[in-house]
């Protein structure tokens, strides 16, 4: 029978079998990484971002499929997790927007979809590169809307859309050289066949979607204290009556002048409040004035709660353990505050100018950041990408007026970028690639600077360091021309070009020194998790020894997977 149309329970279907098809390929997808190093996160990313968005679809109030569509675009975007995941909730952003006004929508909704889809997936990222998950994107618009523009069946516009993927993955090594030459396809592409097939096995291989009921949303919860002197966080859903429009900007504007910490993320029909205040019963009635409100959470700020209120904020920001999820498969970072940071109001009433955001991947990372005045540390880095909500829950804990946003990994520049484009506040990226760079920019915060003029300096300080980052192959592969053998010590530099292999740790890092161009003064080892005190005050040793006129310091970093964690300056 053909299928001309499409609900908002079915798109739930769809999107929870692809959540499953995803889980069950998620380990191919980490392991296509083009570098052979044991930290390939792509499955798990997009993972994490799908969840987040199909669990935000299921608390959908309204089964149309404009709604759920645009839950489910809100949920990916405050669950993505690493590029992949960035990008992944941009063409969810872009279907969502396809889909707007639609109880229900056809083929031809669909393949339009499709193309937004697409081209907010090239809009999110500065400079596109081809044979990316971005060309696969292309392709499966492409050829949804020639199908569509052939038929009206939606099998045969999903078909259509998989079957393009499919043939785009295949092409990408072509596209790309680095892929070709490691012998492999484009992860986040392949993601989005993965998607797609589970979309396909479930609705286009038999699934009755007429008969798929729109599960129950959760129920509302209440909860109130005596004031104790933080003042209650108050958080909603507010959702717009029929035949009116939310106004985001205006609604953060009156919350802004009712309270603090505000935040106002959404859209015209549907956005969630956040916001700090001595009465909740006002912000609650001011919201009643919107529209219809759900989701309603209330919780006293002292510091009893305190726990509790972390929890509720990354609950907030989608950054929560979705149900049913298991810890090996969905690794949550935490976030880490000095005491009361973020919540008392400062001294004398005024806010800090200027606080700073980083992350890290490790306790001792955490603690040199912390030393070097980071406000606030989210836990997470390579392998463990924190969430768009995470970080963004750091800025809403955040008093400053201004942020200053280190992700200290490649892999976390598109989810800050998508943070300080979602901010109540001015939030700029210092787009630091690991966390020896994070430090080398903390050197160069001046405190009497604006924080544009600090991004500024101290992405010019970040980007004037040397860095090396000391790992183990995980298989045979060829890297810029040169092979290296599973099992050797590979030392890369911050864009993952090879540095140096050899047999063990310690001949690597020599190596790597000798590579590194003349200048520097000073090196810095953070050891990390699979490393010991004593073998790397052995190494330091030896660079001195090798070169008197360094200074040579060891700081324990704690990261996984990178043995060591070098710079030079």
């Amino acid at each position: 029978m053909t299928r001309r149309f499409c609900d908002g329970p079915a798109l739930l279907v769809a999107m929870g079998a692809a959540v499953d098809n995803i889980q069950r390929h998620v380990d191919e997808l980490n392991a296509l990484n083009v570098f052979p190093v044991p930290d390939g996160d792509t499955g798990s990313n997009m993972l994490a971002t799908v969840r987040a968005a199909h669990e935000e679809g299921r608390r959908a109030a309204d089964p149309a499929a404009d709604r759920v569509a645009a839950a489910i675009s809100f949920g990916a975007l405050m669950g993505a997790r690493g590029n992949s995941g960035v990008i992944t909730s941009q063409i969810f952003r872009g279907i969502a927007e396809g889909l707007a006004g639609r109880r229900r929508f056809n083929a031809l909704d669909l393949a339009n979809a499709f193309r937004l889809g697409a081209d907010r997936a090239y809009e999110a990222v500065a400079t596109p590169v081809e044979g990316t998950m971005l060309t696969v994107a292309r392709a499966v618009a492409n050829d949804a809307v020639a199908a569509a523009e052939r038929s009206n069946d939606m099998d045969v516009v999903l078909a259509a859309a998989a079957l393009g993927a499919e043939r785009a993955v295949a092409q990408t090594p072509s596209l790309l050289p680095i892929l070709r030459e490691a012998g492999v396809v484009d992860a986040g592409g392949q993601g989005v066949y993965r998607l797609l097939q589970g979309v396909t096995q479930a609705l286009v291989q038999g699934a009755t979607v007429a008969e798929a009921v729109l599960p129950a949303p959760r129920p509302s919860v209440l909860v109130a204290h005596a004031d104790e002197g933080f003042g209650y966080e108050t958080m909603f859903l507010v959702q717009a009556r029929e035949g009116e429009l939310l106004d985001v900007d205006a609604i953060r504007v009156r919350l802004e002048a009712m309270g603090e910490s505000v935040l106002v993320a959404g859209d015209r029909k549907a956005a969630k409040i956040h916001v700090h205040s001595e009465k909740p019963d006002e912000i609650l009635s001011y919201g009643l004035t919107l529209g219809v409100l759900s989701r309603i959470v209330v919780e006293n700020m002292d510091d009893q709660a305190r726990d509790i209120l972390e929890r509720r904020a990354l609950e907030f920001t989608g950054g929560g353990q979705p149900s049913g999820s298991s810890p090996a498969a969905w690794p949550p970072p935490q976030i880490r505050q000095p005491s009361g940071a973020g919540q008392a109001t400062p001294r004398n009433g005024m806010r800090p100018a200027l606080e700073i955001i980083a992350v890290a991947a490790g306790d001792g990372l955490a603690k040199v950041f912390e030393s070097f005045g980071s406000t606030s540390v989210v836990r997470g880095g390579q392998s463990a990408n924190p969430s768009t909500g995470e970080l963004l829950a750091a800025v809403v804990g955040s008093s400053a007026d201004a942020l200053l946003l280190l992700p200290n990994n490649p892999n976390v520049v598109l989810a800050a970028r998508q943070v300080a484009a979602l901010a109540d506040r001015a939030v700029h990226v210092v787009p630091t690639r690991n966390a020896a760079e994070g430090v080398a920019a903390l050197v160069a915060l001046d405190p009497v600077a604006d924080a544009a003029t600090n991004a500024q300096e101290m992405t010019r300080a970040a980007l004037a360091i040397q860095s090396i980052q000391v790992t183990e192959a995980v298989r045979d592969a060829k890297i810029g021309g040169r092979r290296v053998r599973k099992g050797e010590t590979i030392a890369l530099d911050p864009d993952e070009g090879l540095v140096a292999a050899a047999p063990d740790a310690h001949a690597a890092v020599m190596a790597a020194i000798e590579s590194l161009r003349p200048g520097f003064e000073l090196v810095t080892i953070y050891y990390g998790a699979d490393a010991d005190l004593a073998e790397t005050e052995a190494l330091a040793g030896a660079i001195a020894a090798r070169h008197a006129e360094l200074e040579v310091e060891v700081v324990r970093g704690g990261q996984p997977h990178y043995r060591y964690l070098i710079s030079a300056e």
